[in-house]
């Protein structure tokens, strides 16, 4: 990342509050055991670029910039969120890696990206699934925790333990998991 631009987090887009009237990507934290599977599914390789949408406070970003060496960017809609992730990147010394956006990810070139992780209701990968098949480049691999992306084959799955139930990590590559 350009070393004028060392904001942590970027300010790009001057969003209307109505955009964030429809929340596709309610605050849950990934537990640590499903970010290891998500990131071993995934099987970043250096130099690669991790797009989380739907960051969060940036755990994903952080576990894979900390054991890989990739860059990261974080699209996160909330922006008391979107300080805290950038917050954490920072005192992880992480911010020469590690970018987070306050942005709304349905509104977001997603074409640098070589990975995406996912943790949205499957209502929310469906609606996100037409800018991931016009971003995305081929080879590109899509890791939706708990919920499948509709219209998509895995070409992977994984199953973790939760607190109270199972839970199902998918992996899809593009464009061999694109029915068409």
């Amino acid at each position: 990342f350009s070393a004028k631009g060392q904001w942590l987090v970027a300010f790009g887009q001057h969003p209307d509050l109505s955009d964030f009237r429809n929340n596709l990507a309610p605050y849950v934290n990934s537990p640590e055991h499903a970010i290891d599977r998500m990131l071993q599914l995934a099987s970043l390789k250096d130099g690669e670029t991790l797009y989380d949408l739907g960051c969060g406070d940036g755990r994903i970003l952080i576990a894979a910039a900390s054991r890989y060496k990739i860059k990261g960017v974080g699209i996160e809609m909330s922006e008391p969120l979107a300080k805290k992730a950038a917050e954490k990147v920072k005192k992880a010394g992480l911010q020469g890696q590690v970018k987070i956006i306050h942005a709304d990810f349905m509104k977001t070139d997603l074409s640098d990206a070589n990975v995406v992780t996912l943790y949205l209701a499957t209502t929310a990968n469906d609606m996100l699934r037409p800018n991931l098949e016009r971003y995305l480049k081929p080879s590109t691999r899509v890791v939706s925790y708990d919920y499948p992306i509709p219209g998509w084959k895995a070409i992977e799955t994984s199953a973790t333990e939760g607190r109270s139930s199972q839970h199902t990590i998918y992996l899809y590559q593009i464009p061999n998991s694109i029915k068409k």
